[in-house]
């Protein structure tokens, strides 16, 4: 049997991010497995790929300007090309949203997040084509915008890899084997490896991989999000556009490839699967886009995705030792941010993992025993 200090399941955003920080620290004997023949397949490669400093529970607000520092200033010579376009992001709101969002923008600012707020007539503004009956003010963040995701994933993979860890892909795992109250191996398609830490990074599936190792039974709920793109109107230009949410109607919309995506900002609950959109969810984010920018209602559709988002149930990320199982290493429950925050978490799991503790944030927020 094979061994291995580390072995992480699932080679998404969370389990790429620390490989990449393990080995960077030293730790060269690392296992990357992944179910699919490729990385990212899931819910890695299937976000709306972009940096959002706003968050309304603070662990996550924390987590995201630590990560946005990283892909706006990664090590020298980390990727080939830049992680981060800041063509800005605009959330807006109504009341009595936007009286409670307008008080956290001092506070933003004071962590060092570039955060304006904007009225009513700033917002509309910068995208002609809202209703103004449903914009009373908005933040403005000039500096967040698009990942990019293939870049951060592969640059990741690719520093790991050079500095000895391994990936193996087509492996699912099959069974996790214990003894004496600590993991010892892994079970998969590929064979049986051996590990001192079996991290746990399955996306979707952390849930799963979790009560196969009979570690505490924390809930975890995969939640899809839908997303569809189409051609922009005829005589709109929206290619200087920034990335829009609207809070209050739960909707975001802006520039995507030449034409405009917009996402109903779903979060059905679903087991762990292939997710695929949903004709009534699509149907539901094009009414709520004719309800706050009706210009923009288009007439043909050209591509639509969902992918699944994973939540805890106080919606903070999962990342820690197993209080029940030793060796069984928690990193979870990304839910939506899982890309922003990755060149944090990514360090901050690797700290617990060869430190046992870290200075880079309060482990005890992200902590499976807080359960």
């Amino acid at each position: 049997m094979e061994q291995f200090d580390v072995i992480i399941v699932g080679s998404g955003i969370a389990g790429a991010s620390l490989a990449y920080f393990l080995t960077a620290r030293g730790v060269r004997d690392v296992l990357l497995l992944e179910r699919e023949e490729q990385p990212g397949y899931h819910s890695t490669g299937r976000s709306a790929a972009v940096l959002v400093e706003w968050d309304p529970i603070p662990a996550l607000q924390e987590l995201k300007i630590q990560g946005g520092a990283f892909l706006r200033h990664p090590p020298h010579g980390f990727s080939e090309n830049p992680l981060l376009v800041p063509h800005g992001i605009l959330v807006t709101f109504q009341e009595p949203v936007w009286s409670g969002a307008r008080a956290v923008v001092p506070l933003l600012t004071a962590r060092g997040t570039a955060a304006h707020e904007l009225s009513a007539a700033e917002v509309i503004a910068r995208v002609p084509v809202l209703a103004p009956a449903y914009v009373d003010g908005g933040v403005w963040l000039p500096e967040d915008g698009h990942i990019d995701v293939h870049e951060l994933l592969w640059s990741y993979l690719r520093h790991a890899v050079q500095r000895g860890a391994q990936r193996r892909c087509a492996a699912e795992v099959r069974a996790i084997r214990s003894a004496g109250g600590r993991v010892r191996s892994v079970v998969t398609d590929a064979g049986e490896f051996a590990a001192r830490w079996i991290v746990d990074a399955g996306g979707a599936w952390a849930g799963v991989i979790a009560a196969m190792a009979g570690a505490s039974p924390i809930e975890l709920t995969p939640k899809r999000r839908t997303i569809v793109t189409f051609a922009a109107p005829d005589g709109i230009d929206v290619s200087s556009w920034p990335l829009l949410s609207n809070e209050s109607q739960h909707i975001y919309f802006g520039p995507e490839s030449g034409g405009l995506l917009v996402s109903p900002m779903d979060e059905t609950p679903m087991p762990p699967c292939d997710a695929t959109p949903d004709e009534v969810v699509i149907a539901e984010a094009l009414a709520r886009l004719a309800t706050i920018a009706p210009r923009l209602t288009p007439k043909t559709l050209r591509r639509r995705w969902a992918g699944l988002r994973t939540f805890a149930s106080d919606r903070v990320l999962v990342v820690g030792e197993d209080p029940q199982l030793a060796g069984f290493f928690w990193l979870a429950g990304q839910g939506g941010c899982g890309i922003e925050t990755s060149g944090a978490v990514g360090q901050i799991a690797a700290d617990l993992i060869i430190d046992g503790r870290t200075d880079r944030f309060d482990a005890s927020l992200l902590s499976p025993a807080r359960f």
